[in-house]
Protein backbone atom coordinates (compact mmCIF):
# COMPACT_ATOMS: atom_id res chain seq x y z
CA UNK A 1 0.00 0.00 0.00
CA UNK A 2 1.24 3.67 -0.61
CA UNK A 3 1.12 6.43 1.40
CA UNK A 4 -1.79 7.94 -0.65
CA UNK A 5 -4.13 5.31 -0.33
CA UNK A 6 -3.49 5.02 3.49
CA UNK A 7 -4.62 8.48 3.58
CA UNK A 8 -7.36 8.00 1.43
CA UNK A 9 -8.62 4.83 3.72
CA UNK A 10 -8.24 6.90 6.96
CA UNK A 11 -10.15 9.87 5.71
CA UNK A 12 -13.25 7.52 4.78
CA UNK A 13 -13.06 5.96 8.10
CA UNK A 14 -13.40 9.19 9.49
CA UNK A 15 -15.99 10.36 7.66
CA UNK A 16 -18.01 7.37 8.81
CA UNK A 17 -17.58 7.73 12.27
CA UNK A 18 -18.82 11.05 12.08
CA UNK A 19 -22.01 9.94 10.64
CA UNK A 20 -22.47 7.11 12.89
CA UNK A 21 -22.58 10.25 15.46
CA UNK A 22 -24.28 12.84 14.23
CA UNK A 23 -28.08 10.91 14.44
CA UNK A 24 -27.75 10.34 18.42
CA UNK A 25 -29.31 12.99 20.72
CA UNK A 26 -29.24 13.48 24.39
CA UNK A 27 -33.12 13.74 25.91
CA UNK A 28 -30.97 15.32 28.91
CA UNK A 29 -29.45 17.98 27.01
CA UNK A 30 -32.56 18.96 25.02
CA UNK A 31 -34.82 19.24 28.09
CA UNK A 32 -31.77 21.63 29.91
CA UNK A 33 -31.70 24.11 26.92
CA UNK A 34 -35.63 24.25 26.90
CA UNK A 35 -35.47 25.13 30.43
CA UNK A 36 -32.23 27.96 30.41
CA UNK A 37 -34.48 29.37 27.33
CA UNK A 38 -37.93 30.21 28.53
CA UNK A 39 -38.09 33.12 30.90
CA UNK A 40 -40.82 31.85 32.96
CA UNK A 41 -38.66 28.63 34.35
CA UNK A 42 -35.72 29.98 34.46
CA UNK A 43 -36.08 33.06 36.53
CA UNK A 44 -35.84 33.26 40.20
CA UNK A 45 -36.91 36.91 41.84
CA UNK A 46 -34.44 37.63 44.67
CA UNK A 47 -35.45 36.57 48.13
CA UNK A 48 -36.92 39.23 50.17
CA UNK A 49 -36.68 39.50 53.97
CA UNK A 50 -40.06 39.17 55.37
CA UNK A 51 -40.77 40.76 59.54
CA UNK A 52 -44.11 40.96 61.08
CA UNK A 53 -44.40 43.81 64.16
CA UNK A 54 -46.87 46.66 65.29
CA UNK A 55 -46.89 49.93 64.02
CA UNK A 56 -45.40 52.56 66.88
CA UNK A 57 -45.87 55.60 65.07
CA UNK A 58 -47.75 56.93 61.91
CA UNK A 59 -47.07 60.74 62.48
CA UNK A 60 -44.94 60.82 59.21
CA UNK A 61 -46.79 61.46 55.55
CA UNK A 62 -46.16 57.75 53.47
CA UNK A 63 -44.17 56.52 56.47
CA UNK A 64 -44.55 54.42 59.49
CA UNK A 65 -42.23 52.95 62.47
CA UNK A 66 -42.84 49.32 62.90
CA UNK A 67 -41.04 47.50 65.71
CA UNK A 68 -40.14 43.93 65.62
CA UNK A 69 -39.89 41.88 68.31
CA UNK A 70 -38.04 38.53 68.77
CA UNK A 71 -37.48 36.11 71.61
CA UNK A 72 -33.62 35.04 72.25
CA UNK A 73 -31.87 32.54 74.06
CA UNK A 74 -29.59 33.76 76.35
CA UNK A 75 -26.15 31.77 75.42
CA UNK A 76 -24.96 30.90 79.08
CA UNK A 77 -27.81 31.53 81.25
CA UNK A 78 -30.17 29.60 78.76
CA UNK A 79 -32.92 32.39 79.86
CA UNK A 80 -35.31 33.77 77.04
CA UNK A 81 -35.68 37.53 77.16
CA UNK A 82 -37.01 39.53 74.18
CA UNK A 83 -34.77 42.00 71.98
CA UNK A 84 -36.93 44.55 69.80
CA UNK A 85 -35.96 46.62 66.52
CA UNK A 86 -37.45 49.42 65.00
CA UNK A 87 -37.88 49.62 61.23
CA UNK A 88 -39.12 52.43 59.27
CA UNK A 89 -41.56 51.68 56.37
CA UNK A 90 -43.53 53.28 53.65
CA UNK A 91 -47.12 53.23 53.88
CA UNK A 92 -48.38 54.89 50.35
CA UNK A 93 -52.05 55.23 51.14
CA UNK A 94 -51.25 56.01 54.98
CA UNK A 95 -53.60 53.58 55.91
CA UNK A 96 -51.91 52.31 59.12
CA UNK A 97 -52.84 53.48 62.50
CA UNK A 98 -50.62 53.23 66.07
CA UNK A 99 -51.30 49.28 67.48
CA UNK A 100 -51.78 47.33 64.18
CA UNK A 101 -49.46 44.32 63.40
CA UNK A 102 -48.02 44.90 60.00
CA UNK A 103 -46.08 42.76 58.06
CA UNK A 104 -43.86 44.74 56.16
CA UNK A 105 -41.09 43.35 53.11
CA UNK A 106 -37.50 44.56 52.26
CA UNK A 107 -36.95 47.18 49.64
CA UNK A 108 -34.22 49.18 47.55
CA UNK A 109 -33.39 52.36 49.41
CA UNK A 110 -36.74 54.42 49.66
CA UNK A 111 -34.70 57.42 51.66
CA UNK A 112 -32.08 57.78 53.83
CA UNK A 113 -33.50 55.67 56.50
CA UNK A 114 -36.46 54.06 54.54
CA UNK A 115 -35.77 50.09 53.37
CA UNK A 116 -38.70 48.98 54.06
CA UNK A 117 -42.31 48.88 52.65
CA UNK A 118 -45.78 48.11 54.26
CA UNK A 119 -46.99 44.34 52.49
CA UNK A 120 -50.18 44.03 54.22
CA UNK A 121 -51.86 44.75 57.77
CA UNK A 122 -52.01 41.32 59.33
CA UNK A 123 -54.08 43.03 62.45
CA UNK A 124 -56.32 46.40 63.00
CA UNK A 125 -55.17 47.72 66.49
CA UNK A 126 -58.63 47.53 69.00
Amino acid sequence: MSMQEDLDQNITSTENESEELEPTTDPVATTDSIAQDSPEQGEDKPHRKVRTGVVVSNKMDKSILVRVTRRVRHPLYKKYFFKSKNFMAHDENNECNEGDTVRIVETRPLSARKRWRLEEIVERAK
